[in-house]
């Protein structure tokens, strides 16, 4: 059950990332993407970790909050670059998420966790910032998926969901075998984890 004061810090997230000039359709309608994107980590969130403390519920709505703002073509189009990229990135977020919850008068503890978790320290040992891990993941799998499979080779794929795995708990691999995937995103997924 939402707190008024955590419907206000996701009411601010979405202002801002309803500015994102990048749209994804939904339902026959162009939607910003980060958008759309805080909602479904708010949705998979609560389906996979109904009781997730107010700092991890908040965490997974701003997780890309104005991620268009460092496009990725800012960087050096190698693993360097994009390593970096995600680094920055990181750190916007977690500055980001940490001024707007400043303004809405949210706790110093709240919002020192919320920038820890969108900073993913201690991903594997610290259990919230593995269930936003998961959550990040799932979102991937559940929406980006499908899309992601059509424009990219086998090979590619394949590769990309190893990646996923293993950043992934047991919980989150439960919950990822439970999604509706087509024949050829299902047969790619279990070569994957062959």
């Amino acid at each position: 059950m939402n707190t008024p004061q955590i419907n206000k810090a996701y009411e601010a997230f979405d202002h801002a990332n309803s500015k994102d000039p990048n749209t994804e359709i939904v339902n026959n309608t162009p939607i910003p993407k980060e958008l759309i994107y805080g909602q479904r980590m708010t949705k998979v969130l609560s389906q996979f970790a109904p009781n997730a403390p107010i700092a991890l519920q908040l965490a997974a709505r701003c997780q890309h909050i104005c991620r268009w703002e460092i496009p990725r073509n800012a960087y050096e189009m190698n693993r360097v670059g994009y390593l970096t990229w995600r680094t920055e990135l990181k750190r916007f977020h977690a500055k980001t998420a940490s001024d707007i919850l400043n303004r809405l008068n949210f706790d110093s503890e709240t919002i020192e966790r919320v920038a820890f978790l969108l900073e993913k320290k201690r991903l594997k040992k610290d259990a919230d910032t593995q269930t936003l891990e998961d959550v990040i993941c799932l979102v991937f799998l559940e929406y980006y998926y499908e899309t992601f499979r059509k424009k990219h080779t086998d090979e590619k794929v394949i590769d990309i969901v190893q990646k996923t795995w293993k950043k992934m708990s047991d919980a989150g691999h439960e919950a990822a075998l439970k999604i509706n995937y087509s024949d050829k995103g299902l047969s790619l997924i279990q070569k994957a984890l062959g």
